[in-house]
C-alpha cells in the first residue's frame, strides 16, 4: 500500500509541475493517472482485485461519489433547475437519458443473452452517464456553439444524480445477497431510501446554507472556515442519510441543489480557476485530488480487465454505448427543437464517460458477490471509460473540428479553436 501511495503522490506532483504545458497539448490529468495506474498494475497484478474489491475501497468510492454529486449540483445558476436553456437540458435528461438506458438494456439482451435484465440495467447505469473529466477542454472550445456546451454541461451535472436511484434499485435487485427477489420488492426497498434522501438532503443543504448566510452577516466566519463548512456539507448529508437507511448519493445531490439555491454564491465555470476567496475552492481542489486517485485505480482496473481476456460481445456493447446508444436517443430527443442537425450530432458525439462511471463500476464490483456478475460490471465499465479516454480525451478536438468545419483565419473569430476563455452563456457543472 505504501508503494502505491508513493506512486500516486509522485505522479500527481509531476503532473502538477507541467500541467499547463500538457494542457496545451490536450493531455489531461486523467490520461496521465490512467497510464501510471496501468503501469503500476502490471507489477502488482495479483493484488489489484483484492485492493479494488475491499470494504475500504467501497467506502472511499462512496465518499468520492457523494462529493461529486454535491459539486455537480452546486455548479448551476441559482433558481434555474436546468441552466440557461432548460428546454434543451430537459430533452437530454428526461428523454434522451431514459432512451439510452432502455436501448442499452435491449442491446445487452441480444449481445449477452445469459445475463439477467437487472444486471444489464446496472451496467447501463454505469456506462451511460456522461462526465467531462476526460475532455475538459471541450467546454472552453469556442468552436462549439455555446448552447451545445451549455446542454452538455448541465446534462453531465445532473445525469449521475438522476441515475443514482435507478443504480441502487438495479443493485438491490441483482445482488444475490439481497433478500429481494422481484422488481416490486427491490422497488419497495429503493423508494423509501430515496424519499429519506430527498428530505435529509434538502434539510441539510438549505439549513447549512442559511446558517452560513447568517454567520456571514454577523461576521463570525473566516474565508477558511467557509470553505471547510462547504467541504463537510455533502459528507454530513451523506452520513446522516446512510445512518437513517437512506440513499446517501441522492441526499448529496439534493443537498447541493438546496445549498446552491439558498446560498446564492457566484456561479462557477468548469475549467476556470475558482476565485481565491470562493466558498468552493477547497471542495473543488479536494474533489480534483480524489478523482485523480480514482483515475489511478481505474488504470489498475484496466490491467485486471485485460488480464481476463477479450470478450467480444461486451466490447461491442461498450463501443455501442459510446456511439449509437448515445447519439440516436439525442437525435430523437431533439426532434422539433431549434438545434440544427449538426448541433444535435455534436451533443450526441461529445458525451465522454469518466469519474461517475468509474465510481459506479467500482461500487457494483464491490457490492455484487464474487463471480461473473461482478466481473462483467467491472469489465464493461473499464472498456467504456477507456474507450472514452481515447475517443474524447485525445480525439475531442478532432471531433469538434470535423463537426464545425475549418477554422477562420482571424484569431478569436467564431470558427477559431479557442480554449482560454469560456463563453459567458455556458454554465459549468463539473470541475
Amino acid at each position: 500500500m505504501i508503494s502505491v501511495l508513493i506512486v500516486i503522490t509522485t505522479v500527481v506532483a509531476g503532473w502538477s509541475l507541467v500541467a499547463g504545458r500538457l494542457a496545451r497539448r490536450h493531455v489531461r490529468a486523467p490520461l496521465v493517472l490512467v497510464l501510471a495506474g496501468a503501469v503500476t498494475g502490471v507489477f502488482t497484478h495479483s493484488h489489484i482485485a483484492a485492493t479494488l474489491n475491499s470494504e475500504v475501497a467501497q467506502h472511499v468510492a462512496e465518499v468520492i461519489l457523494a462529493v461529486l454529486l454535491f459539486v455537480d449540483a452546486t455548479e448551476l445558476p441559482g433558481g434555474r433547475l436546468f441552466g440557461n436553456d432548460p428546454g434543451s437540458a430537459a430533452r437530454a435528461l428526461l428523454v434522451a437519458l431514459p432512451l439510452s438506458l432502455i436501448t442499452m438494456v435491449l442491446l445487452g439482451t441480444l449481445l449477452l443473452p445469459g445475463l439477467p435484465v437487472a444486471l444489464l440495467l446496472l451496467i447501463a447505469c454505469i456506462v451511460v452517464p456522461t462526465d467531462f473529466a476526460p475532455a475538459e477542454t471541450l467546454v472552453r472550445d469556442r468552436r462549439i456553439p455555446a448552447r451545445v456546451r451549455s446542454v452538455l454541461n448541465v446534462e453531465s451535472g445532473y445525469n449521475d444524480g438522476i441515475v443514482s436511484p435507478l443504480f441502487l434499485f438495479a443493485l438491490i435487485l441483482v445482488g444475490t445477497n439481497s433478500v429481494t427477489h422481484t422488481p416490486a420488492q427491490a422497488l419497495g426497498t429503493a423508494v423509501p431510501f430515496a424519499l429519506k434522501a430527498l428530505v435529509v438532503g434538502f434539510v441539510v443543504g438549505a439549513l447549512v446554507a442559511w446558517l452560513i448566510n447568517l454567520a456571514d452577516r454577523a461576521e463570525w466566519m473566516t474565508e477558511q472556515s467557509r470553505r471547510i463548512v462547504v467541504l463537510v456539507t455533502p459528507l454530513l448529508a451523506y452520513t446522516v442519510t446512510v445512518a437513517m437507511n437512506g440513499n446517501g448519493f441522492v441526499a448529496s445531490f439534493v443537498c447541493g441543489i438546496a445549498f446552491r439555491y439558498v446560498r446564492q454564491a457566484p456561479v462557477r465555470r468548469r475549467g476556470a480557476s475558482a476565485p481565491h476567496t470562493s466558498d468552493f475552492q477547497l471542495i473543488e481542489d479536494t474533489n480534483s485530488m480524489m478523482t485523480m486517485c480514482m483515475w489511478f485505480f481505474f488504470g489498475n482496473a484496466v490491467v485486471l480487465a485485460v488480464g481476463e481476456g477479450i470478450h467480444w460481445p461486451t466490447v461491442v456493447l461498450c463501443v455501442a454505448a459510446l456511439t449509437v446508444v448515445r447519439i440516436l436517443p439525442i437525435m430523437l430527443a431533439f426532434l422539433g427543437s431549434t438545434f440544427t442537425w449538426r448541433e444535435r450530432l455534436m451533443v450526441g458525439a461529445l458525451g465522454p464517460r469518466g469519474t461517475t462511471s468509474i465510481v459506479f463500476g467500482l461500487l457494483a464490483f464491490n457490492a455484487l458477490p464474487d463471480g461473473p456478475y461482478a466481473d462483467t460490471a467491472l469489465y464493461a465499465m473499464t472498456l467504456t471509460v477507456l474507450g472514452s479516454v481515447l475517443l474524447h480525451g485525445g480525439g475531442s478536438v478532432v471531433i469538434a473540428r470535423s463537426l464545425t468545419g475549418p477554422p477562420s483565419s482571424a484569431a478569436g473569430g467564431p470558427g477559431s479553436l479557442r480554449t482560454d476563455e469560456p463563453d459567458s452563456q455556458v454554465v459549468a457543472t463539473r470541475n
